[in-house]
């Protein structure tokens, strides 16, 4: 779909924290690759072909390395200094750069490039039709990612730093909360390790390229 035939999204936003150290993989994940480009090029190609603008990636392990492909890519970079502190500094750090018109956003890691547009759209459908809350992508009944939250939970998610992280602190959040049943195994499939990452390799080529509908 191009940029001409998609509905541009100015009210939705993306952080993706891409930060972290990725002791598991022993190789910096978002810069593995992954097809023609990297894991997180996918990512952001997948962001984008909802008509999603405001994307935020948030850098700190290897930024010098990330930054220049994120640049390439014409997507804007956050920095974490706080990124040895785990993810959730992340996500804040990527939050706060969020603009006004923003009226919610996903949490997509930067290490989950089988995400699907056709989950994300699935959430952006479900917000469209109700557009408040906490909405997670579900597969055969579990719940993955990437979470579509309103901004309202903005305030709260930069005030505190529960030891649980982010699922931890949406929790309390249970009656905002809905659960979006998607086509697509991809929410449940991140890349802690070589296995992980060879597997979600060929079920790219099995998929075909570039992982996006």
């Amino acid at each position: 779909m191009s940029t001409s035939e998609r509905r541009l999204r100015p009210d939705i936003a993306a952080v993706v924290p891409a930060a972290g150290f990725s002791t598991r993989m022993r190789e910096f994940k978002p810069l593995l690759p992954f097809g023609d480009s990297t894991v997180v090029e996918q990512v952001i190609a997948t962001l984008r072909s909802v008509g999603l603008e405001t994307i935020r990636v948030v850098v700190g392990w290897q930024a010098d390395r990330l930054v220049p492909v994120l640049d390439r890519a014409g997507v804007a970079w956050v920095w974490n200094p706080r990124y040895a502190d785990g993810m959730y500094t992340s996500i804040q750090a990527g939050i706060r750069t969020l603009p006004e018109q923003a009226k919610a956003f996903f949490v997509l890691p930067g290490d989950m490039p089988l995400v699907r547009r056709a989950a994300l759209q699935c959430l952006i459908d479900a917000w469209d039709a109700r557009p408040d809350g906490i909405l997670y992508p579900g597969w055969n009944g579990r719940r993955g990612h990437p979470p579509l939250i309103a901004c309202r939970f903005a305030p709260v998610l930069l005030a505190e730093s529960p030891s649980g992280g982010l699922r931890t602190l949406l929790a309390r959040y249970a009656d905002a909360t809905r659960d979006i049943e998607c086509p697509d195994p991809g929410v449940l499939i991140d890349l802690d390790t070589p296995e992980e990452y060879d597997r979600a390799c060929g079920d790219r080529r099995r998929r075909g390229s570039p992982i996006i509908n």
